[in-house]
């Protein structure tokens, strides 16, 4: 690092340049007792497992002005139930969620939609009610999570706009 002009230096000093040092350390390796040896383990109750997952509630508090809730059901149970399901949709992808991850999930269920059909108002009712209450319900939130197919999770959402509401049985798996 040089030196600023007012620093009295001596004319006879020898630059300084880098030096490796004469000890090199060993590689580093993953020896702590909480390392995973080789993929991320998946299961029951484990969930799906991707970076940065925190992201996603920042998302749904932006797309919550837009859902259209009916006065008997609760927002709170539509975001939950949809978040599990955008953070399956990002852990496909090895990523973080975006809102496309959400908007799917909120468009396959219709919390978009005003004017759902009411067979699948009355499925969702029974899928999400108290789902918001994570610590006893989970299980029925990471259900909801495992009902939609895989195919549903790698459309576009404006693929999952054009087959909703017509193919919502298929799109949802219910």
């Amino acid at each position: 690092m040089a030196a600023p002009k007012f620093a009295p230096v001596p004319t006879v000093e020898s630059v300084r340049t880098y030096e490796s040092p004469e000890h090199v350390p060993d590689a580093w390796s993953p020896d702590r007792p909480s390392e995973i040896d080789g993929r991320q383990p998946s299961g029951a109750q484990l969930g799906y497992q991707g970076p940065d997952q925190g992201y996603v509630l920042l998302l749904a508090e932006r797309v919550r002005p837009r859902l259209q809730v009916p006065v008997d059901e609760s927002s709170n149970d539509a975001v939950t139930g949809c978040i599990n399901i955008a953070l399956r949709r990002a852990s496909l992808y090895g990523r973080a969620p975006v809102m496309h991850d959400l908007t799917i999930a909120f468009t396959i269920w219709g919390w978009l939609d005003a004017a759902a059909p009411a067979d699948l108002v009355e499925r969702r009712r029974e899928l999400f009610e108290g789902v918001a209450h994570t610590a006893q319900h989970y299980t029925e939130g990471r259900h909801i999570a495992d009902l939609v197919p895989e195919a549903t999770l790698r459309l576009t959402p404006d693929q999952a706009r054009a087959a909703y509401p017509a193919r919502w049985r298929e799109l949802t798996g219910a």
